[in-house]
Order: C-alpha cells, then sequence, then structure tokens
C-alpha cells in the first residue's frame, strides 16, 4: 500500500494551467506506483473556506458556498478532461470542522498553541524543528501572517481565527470563528490516511509557509505525519507567477478551446515534475507536434497494448520520476516502429506499437485507451477515419494511400489549431 495526500484546490476562481499541473504530475506519480503493484490510496482535499474565499464573498456580496460549488464543478471537469484519475477520497474542509477543533484541543493542551481573544495561535517557539523543511532557521523566518494584537510572537500561525461580520463561522469551545487554513490539511490527512503516511504532494509555492505549518502542527500534535515530501515546479507567464483571477487567458477551459486534452496533458507533462516551466505558444505547439509523431504512429498500427516496459523506460520512471529521460525512450521506440513500416515489417511495427502503448498508458497518453482525455467531436471523426484507411490499405495493399490520406487528416487538424492558438 502506497499512501498519498496531495493538497487540492482552493476553489475560489477556474483552474489555470499552473494549478492543474499539479494534479497531472501526481496523476503520473498515481499511475506509475499502480503499475509497480502498489495498491494507492490518494487522498486529494479541497479547500472550500480559506480568506480568499471569504474575501470573494464579501466584495461580491454572496454566499461563500455560492463560489465554492460551482469552481469546485470546473475543477473536476479539467481533471476528467485532463484524464486524472479520481483520488480514493476527496474531502472538503468545511465537512471535518469537528476533526480540526479535536486537533487544536490536543495542541492547547500539550501546550503548543494558546487562545487570545478568540483566536488560537501555534506557537512556533514551542517546536524546536520548526522551518527545518523549508531549511530556515528560525531568527531567519520570514513572516507571512499579520501581526495581530494579541499574538505572543509575530511568527505564530492562527489555528483558529474569530468570528468577523459577514463571515462563515463555526462553533468551538473558545469561541466562534472559522479554521485556519494550515490546520485543515493537517487534519484531513490524519483523518483518512493515519498519524503516519508515506507521501506528501503539493506545488512548490506550498513549502513555505503551509507545509511548514501542516508538518509542525501535526509533529506537535503526536503524528509521525508524511515520510516523504514531493513539489512539483511552477509554471509562469513571461516571468511571472499566473495569478488567480476569473477572467484567466491561461485557465484550463479556455486553453481546451485551443488545444486538444491529449497535447496540453503532454505539455505538462513532459518537462521534469521540479523544474519550472514557463508557458508559451511555440511550448505547446513543440509539444503537440511531439505527441501527434506518437499518436500517429500507433494509430496507424492499431496493435494492442502491451505490458512489458522497455526496462530504460522503468529505470527513468523510478529515478525520481524522470518522465522527459521516459517520454525519450518511447519516442525513440516510436521511430523504430516507422523504421520497421517503411521496410514492410509489419510484425517488427506491431510489436513496437504494443511498447509504445504500454508506455503511453503509464503516463496517461494513450491514444486508444479507454480512460483517454476526451477530445472535440471533430477530432473523434478524424481518428476514425483513420482507421478506416487503415484496415482498407491493409485489404488492398494501399499503404501510400493510407499514408497520403493520414497526412491530409493531420494537417487540416493541424491548421485549425494554429488559428485558433492564444497569441
Amino acid at each position: 500500500m502506497a499512501s498519498i495526500y496531495l493538497c487540492g484546490p482552493t476553489v475560489v476562481v477556474p483552474p489555470h494551467i499552473g494549478q492543474i499541473r499539479s494534479q497531472v504530475n501526481f496523476d503520473i506519480l498515481h499511475r506509475w506506483l499502480r503499475h509497480s503493484g502498489y495498491r494507492v490510496l490518494f487522498c486529494r482535499n479541497v479547500t472550500d473556506i480559506e480568506d480568499k474565499i471569504i474575501g470573494r464573498s464579501l466584495s461580491e456580496g454572496i454566499q461563500w458556498w455560492r463560489i465554492t460549488d460551482p469552481v469546485y464543478r470546473s475543477f473536476d471537469r479539467a481533471y476528467t478532461t485532463l484524464g486524472c484519475l479520481p483520488p480514493s477520497v476527496e474531502p472538503r474542509a468545511t465537512g471535518h470542522i469537528p476533526e480540526m477543533i479535536e486537533l487544536v484541543e490536543q495542541l492547547l493542551a500539550a501546550g503548543h498553541a494558546y487562545e487570545s481573544e478568540g483566536n488560537v495561535y501555534f506557537e512556533v517557539d514551542s517546536f524546536p524543528d520548526y522551518g527545518s523543511l523549508s531549511r530556515q532557521r528560525p531568527e531567519k523566518i520570514r513572516i507571512t501572517e499579520e501581526n495581530e494584537h494579541g499574538k505572543r510572537d509575530p511568527r505564530d500561525f492562527a489555528l483558529w481565527k474569530r468570528a468577523k461580520p459577514g463571515e462563515p463561522i463555526w462553533h468551538a469551545p473558545w469561541g466562534d470563528g472559522r479554521p485556519g487554513w494550515h490546520l485543515e490539511c493537517s487534519a484531513m490527512a490524519r483523518k483518512y490516511l493515519g498519524r503516519e503516511f508515506d507521501i506528501h504532494g503539493g506545488g512548490a509555492n506550498l513549502i513555505f509557509p503551509h507545509h511548514e505549518n501542516e508538518l509542525a502542527q501535526s509533529r506537535a500534535a503526536g503524528d509521525s505525519f508524511a515520510r516523504f515530501w514531493v513539489h512539483n515546479g511552477p509554471v509562469t507567464h513571461r516571468g511571472e507567477k499566473i495569478r488567480k483571477h476569473a477572467l484567466n487567458p491561461l485557465a484550463v477551459h479556455t486553453l481546451l478551446d485551443r488545444v486538444r486534452p491529449m497535447e496540453l496533458r503532454y505539455y505538462l507533462a513532459a518537462a521534469h515534475y521540479r523544474s519550472p516551466m514557463e508557458f508559451s505558444v511555440a511550448a505547446v505547439e513543440e509539444a503537440a507536434t511531439a505527441y501527434r509523431r506518437m499518436e500517429r504512429f500507433v494509430l496507424r498500427v492499431g496493435a494492442a497494448a502491451g505490458s512489458d516496459l522497455p526496462a530504460q523506460f522503468s529505470d527513468a520512471m523510478d529515478g525520481d520520476l524522470n518522465v522527459p529521460r521516459a517520454l525519450s525512450v518511447a519516442h525513440a521506440t516510436v521511430a523504430e516502429g516507422h523504421a520497421a513500416l517503411n521496410s514492410g515489417d509489419q510484425e517488427s511495427a506491431a510489436v513496437k506499437c504494443r511498447s509504445v502503448r504500454a508506455m503511453l498508458n503509464v503516463l496517461g497518453l494513450d491514444p486508444l485507451a479507454d480512460d483517454r482525455p476526451r477530445e472535440t467531436r471533430l477530432h473523434d471523426v478524424a481518428r476514425a477515419v483513420l482507421r478506416v484507411a487503415r484496415n482498407l490499405a491493409a485489404t488492398e495493399g494501399d499503404h501510400e494511400r493510407s499514408m497520403i490520406m493520414e497526412r491530409q487528416i493531420d494537417r487540416a487538424l493541424q491548421n485549425r489549431r494554429e488559428s485558433a492558438l492564444i497569441p
């Protein structure tokens, strides 16, 4: 058994490409662990109460849940469309307030937290290892919260925030209010994965303060918490962080109006998960071209997926999930398959196709898989035409006609994509 806790979305606006990268990266980890023989318990939370959500609720004059529910559905659609496997459990923060209150009570009783005017704060000085995850010395800790009146130390962070006018509230022994963001994940991870689990994942931007604070409060409460931490790199645009706002040109639903889901997934998967990515149209086009090269080979041969993986591919995946190196093995196998086709060796081409499909299956990129990302009706029709062309060619022995038709269809789809890509 392998257990994973992934920090999921804060459902304040629909997902942008930077947020969805994390889900694709960890979906590949999920798939690789399953392929390696593990049963995977995968918990991905939903943060549906947090400062940004409350801020939007107050500024727009609508209930917080009228924001979170439709935004959650947009995330769910994006995950499904990009071929991400569903998690084992997907808890919402607002459904776990009792567990959060219990954790705060334990921290208060152990002397790691204190009450102040209806707030409850974690006392950083009470936990000597604070800063170890983000590799910061205690005296150099970056302050991330307001130094509110009643705090003993500016570094202390909120476990529970007292009620303010217009905000949602829950009842607690120390007063009405709502949980702090960091508390939410510790409580949900404990409930579904236990006091110790294997992997805690999320974006590198969460290392501090979010994951540092999670680790401190969970360890202070007696939990061993995560054995390993895995963080994916950010996606930037024109050198800047992608911001969360409703009309984002890099929102996933906007990009999926312009590129195919498989191509977007390939783009997000092709870089090493820890590497930063700079979004550009040219990079997406390059990724789409690379993916279509493999897709054309698989569609042309159409052999069933195999189960055996090349040793070099497996070594790459076992080496810190080195997807770029794994993809290079897949591309090399495609080249060998094309060479076999060109020499008329259909049997060898079928062997290569089975190997390519096995590799792409692990990455969630097999164009013939039953769980492939949903595409437009135009592409479904094109795929059907290619199958018909391949079958006719096999029947009549006219491979040249099949290749001409493939090139024409691919050119038509390419022209459509180029006219739709964002500037």
